[in-house]
């Protein structure tokens, strides 16, 4: 309507008439880029808001899981320093106990990581939406570190639990793992971290059976070097766990 007016006006050559179309056509391309522009910058605050709240309670959950590695690695070292004095004659434990807490020296446990939120930011290119930078430290430190993942495949691949796995018997193992393997915890549930693996049990097993897996474990010429090693690799884990732990706190809850 505004062009075929302007059009008219031109040929009539009405400058006032052309001036008032022209401005009102201006006009109208401006307040509709403004509206676009406006539409778009609210749908865009709109996602932010979505994808930061989702990666906070992502975030929340793997700060849960930082702290539930943390006291399982305690229980482990723990369990570690028991078999080692048996081992070294200086705290004599009776077979089962040594069995117990040597079995629980070899264990690791892992974490599936909550990341969807994080995978979709980085391979979109939307990471830029999260506002907060500590929120995108945070979540970049926790998703891209590799040491969680070292921290189970040292466990996994060490001389100490190849060493368990090959010398005690197999319905021995079952055993153990039956009566005193990892407990199961309730997820974002602090108050079920303590005692994940070191809690009281006894093995459902003859004397005897318990007594020949403890002697075949301790034949094993490299029990003791390989123990020490596992308990000294669990305290660079502990350390480790609990100096990113710190730290991810700070990052999220935005503290210098």
């Amino acid at each position: 309507m505004i062009l075929r007016r302007l059009t008219q006006n031109l040929k009539q050559q009405n400058w006032t008439a052309i001036w008032i179309e022209f401005i009102l056509l201006v006009c109208g391309v401006f307040l509709g880029m403004q509206v676009s522009n406006w539409n778009a910058e609210r749908e865009t605050e709109k996602k932010a808001a979505v994808f930061t709240a989702r990666l906070k309670t992502d975030l929340r959950y793997e700060l849960w899981a930082e702290k539930l590695l943390l006291e399982y690695y305690k229980d482990v070292q723990d369990n570690a320093v028991l078999a080692l004095g048996e081992l070294t004659g200086e705290k004599p434990l009776s077979d089962e106990q040594f069995l117990i807490s040597a079995y629980r020296s070899s264990q690791y446990r892992w974490n599936v990581q909550a990341r969807a939120t994080y995978d979709e930011l980085i391979s979109t290119g939307s990471i830029g939406l999260i506002a907060d930078a500590g929120l995108r430290n945070a979540a970049n430190g926790m998703f891209t570190s590799p040491m969680n993942s070292d921290i189970m495949k040292e466990a996994k691949e060490s001389e100490f639990r190849k060493l368990f796995r090959e010398s005690v018997a197999a319905d021995v193992q079952r055993e153990l793992l039956n009566s005193c393997g990892d407990k199961a915890v309730e997820i974002l549930d602090y108050s079920d971290l303590a005692g994940q693996i070191d809690y009281p049990c006894t093995l459902k097993l003859p004397s005897e059976k318990i007594r020949a897996a403890a002697d075949a474990l301790k034949a094993q010429s490299r029990i003791v070097p390989a123990l020490q090693k596992r308990y000294a690799d669990l305290g660079t884990a502990i350390y480790d766990t609990n100096f990113n732990h710190s730290l991810n706190i700070k990052l999220f809850e935005g503290k210098k």
